[in-house]
């Protein structure tokens, strides 16, 4: 199963017969829920009902604007609304004689008047409406598939982003591990040398060891860089089992970004490679950065 991006577009352009065509078209982009957003004509409101329920039935996450744009043909004739400018005509003379006017009613003044010019197709309007609702239908299905290819498509790219970053992190984590002992060793002998030379000659010397094995076991890394290595896996499995990831991705993000800082808290101060190792964490969490910037797209 792909993973896929919450980002695409599709769109539809389709002739309903000679004087009516639209055009839909659909666009995502990331949300941390299924926001839907539709812009349609009105009067259309139980396809806004369906067109929902299709998309709520493809799409799991993302922010969605879908929209109806209706073309009517430009050769349809028109007529005008012979009541509405008679009764202007009428209240026009009417006025005239009433108050002692003179002058001539305006006709293109008259024909501006909301509703007096009409379509001479308006009987076919029912039909245009019902023509177009079960286009719409038609069309919503292959447009929404349209749009998860594209989605799938992006979601390849971002997948292959976050391998290349997968690799980088492991690569880091890898030398880490491998300065680990030498540090640790540096740590304990540094550390030992310190506390004897504040040390008088009737200090206990056992008692000392121990207490300094204590410390340098609480400050090792084996189980952070397991952990890191464990998350890095599971980033991967979950990459190659696809489907709605995002919101896991992140949480396992989080757990890894965990696992860097107690490593730089533990290393902090060792000296000599303890230094690298601060750079190697560093450089952890700018690549979990990275991911977590990538994923934000991702269903």
């Amino acid at each position: 199963m792909p993973i896929y991006s919450m980002t695409g577009f599709a769109r539809a352009q389709v002739r309903v017969n000679d004087q009516l065509s639209y055009t839909l078209s659909v666009k995502s982009v990331n949300h941390r829920f299924l926001d839907v957003q539709l812009r349609l004509p009105s009067g259309l409101d139980a396809l806004e009902m369906e067109l929902r329920k299709a998309i709520k039935d493809n799409l799991i996450r993302g922010h969605v604007d879908l929209t109806l744009s209706i073309d009517r043909g430009s050769q349809q004739t028109s007529g005008y609304n012979r009541e509405l400018i008679e009764g202007y005509l009428t209240a026009f003379a009417a006025a005239s004689v009433g108050y002692g006017l003179t002058g001539e009613p305006d006709l293109n003044a008259i024909l501006r008047l909301p509703g007096a010019l009409q379509s001479d197709n308006r009987s076919n309007g029912d039909e245009d409406l019902a023509a177009l609702n079960e286009s719409v239908r038609r069309e919503i299905a292959p447009l929404l598939e349209e749009l998860k290819t594209m989605r799938a498509r992006e979601g390849e790219a971002l997948e292959a982003i976050l391998h290349g970053t997968l690799d980088r992190l492991a690569e880091v984590t890898e030398g880490v591990a491998a300065m680990r002992p030498e540090v640790e060793q540096r740590y304990q002998d540094r550390l030992t040398e310190r506390l004897l030379a504040a040390t008088g000659p009737e200090f206990n010397r056992q008692r000392l060891l121990e207490e300094v094995a204590v410390m340098v076991e609480r400050s090792d890394i084996a189980e952070e860089l397991e952990r890191m290595a464990t998350h890095i896996g599971h980033f991967r499995e979950l990459l190659a089992g696809g489907g709605e990831v995002g919101k896991k991705l992140d949480f396992l993000l989080q757990e890894m970004n965990r696992e860097a800082n107690t490593l730089l808290s533990k290393t902090g101060g060792a000296g000599g490679k303890g230094t690298r190792i601060t750079e190697l964490g560093l450089a952890m969490k700018s690549e979990i950065e990275k991911a977590r910037e990538q994923i934000q797209n991702l269903e």
